[in-house]
């Protein structure tokens, strides 16, 4: 190759590489700008901001706040956040509906069960069912008739066949009427494939506590009044579980999102109602390794599941408790109460509300970059 010609390719390079890094700053501009706090007045499904609050960012002390936190709410651990935006109420029937009726979509409950998937997650040499047995449906939950183990779940936890987010409570069971309460028997996946259409996504555990938390040291999204004078505060069960509910909050299922007073940021139902879907994978052991690397920036959780109890389930974590949590059960309405429950499973008391990134078009800027990077090295390096 000649000098001359070499030269020209060089300086159409340098042009080229000139050119590219100038639309680089103006895309940087550009996702800066959408970086910016937003508000909208629209009502349309389609914004992402609808129905969600900017959550300042800050650092706080994640994890057990109380002597009745459970060995897997410690140790507490810095962490910080990042503002983004959260869903001010959960994800409501009609809302999904909207989602089902704009994609066709079918929800796990709504499925046939598939063994070879369920097999992997039961003891070696577990005998497959009838069937029969094998057909769609979801758990739910029946009062029983008197005291019970509260180790054994199968006492108010019952399989039923077609249940599942339109008909709640099984065969002859709708949502007529309830629009506007949360939808439940959705499974993670469900919540996350919505989530996806929606332009949002999941939030992380430490998202969740922090927005539950309103910023403060409380131990309840409402503050720290007492369980007992907290009947005005959420949706849950008051009485003795799980045969005698007084209903002094006035429901025995699910509310209608925002009948309960919201927090200090602006969110409802996040104690109680039903418990909300996160993003992370459950791992007992993740607050250690977490508490280990100091204060840990936007965590999004464990690499890998990690239940001793269940080895074989693949979990993610649930939040918030629901209109089942009592004081003598699961006190899920707790702020740092972390549950996990398997990724493929719906109950009528699981629900998700979604976030949002305050930057969400920083991170496709910053892949768009790399990738423009990328081809001018290549460039350079074929010259």
């Amino acid at each position: 190759m000649g000098n001359g010609l070499f030269k020209i390719i060089s300086i159409s390079l340098d042009m080229k590489q000139t050119l590219m890094l100038s639309f680089l700053g103006m895309a940087l501009s550009l996702a800066t700008q959408n970086c910016s706090p937003q508000t909208t007045n629209k009502t349309s499904n389609s914004d992402p901001l609808t129905k969600m609050k900017l959550i300042p960012g800050g650092t706080f002390t994640m994890g057990g706040r109380s002597d009745q936190a459970y060995q897997d709410e410690f140790p507490q651990h810095k962490v910080s956040i990042d503002p983004f935006y959260i869903d001010t109420h959960e994800v409501t029937n009609a809302e999904f509906d909207q989602f089902v009726t704009a994609t066709g979509y079918v929800t796990v409950a709504e499925k046939d069960i598939d063994w070879d998937e369920v097999k992997v997650q039961l003891p070696e040499g577990t005998p497959k069912p009838l069937d029969a047995i094998l057909k769609a449906g979801s758990l739910v939950f029946k009062e029983t008739s008197g005291p019970v183990d509260l180790m054994d779940y199968s006492q108010w936890w019952h399989w039923t066949m077609d249940a599942h987010w339109q008909q709640p409570e099984g065969p002859g069971s709708t949502i007529e009427g309830r629009m506007d309460h949360p939808v439940v028997h959705v499974a993670y996946e469900d919540a996350h494939t919505y989530a996806q259409w929606a332009g949002k996504r999941l939030p992380t555990e430490a998202e969740w506590e922090w927005a539950a938390s309103g910023g403060t040291k409380d131990k309840y999204p409402w503050g720290n009044d007492p369980i007992e004078n907290a009947t005005d505060k959420a949706n849950f069960w008051q009485g003795i579980f799980p045969y005698k509910n007084l209903l002094q909050d006035g429901y025995f299922g699910t509310a209608p999102v925002g009948s309960f007073p919201a927090n200090s940021y602006g969110l409802y139902d996040m104690a109680g109602n039903v418990w909300e879907w996160c993003q992370d994978k459950y791992d007992v052991s993740s607050y250690t390794q977490d508490n280990n690397k100091g204060t840990v920036k936007n965590p999004n959780g464990s690499t890998q599941y990690n239940d001793p109890r269940e080895p074989l389930s693949p979990k993610h974590i649930i939040r918030g408790g629901s209109f089942l949590c009592n004081e003598s059960y699961c006190s899920g309405y707790r702020v740092s109460r972390r549950m996990s429950t398997s990724k493929d499973s719906g109950s009528n008391h699981t629900g998700f509300r979604c976030a949002r990134d305050l930057c969400p078009s920083k991170k496709n800027s910053h892949l768009y970059i790399n990738k423009i990077q990328i081809r001018i090295e290549t460039d350079k390096k074929s010259a």
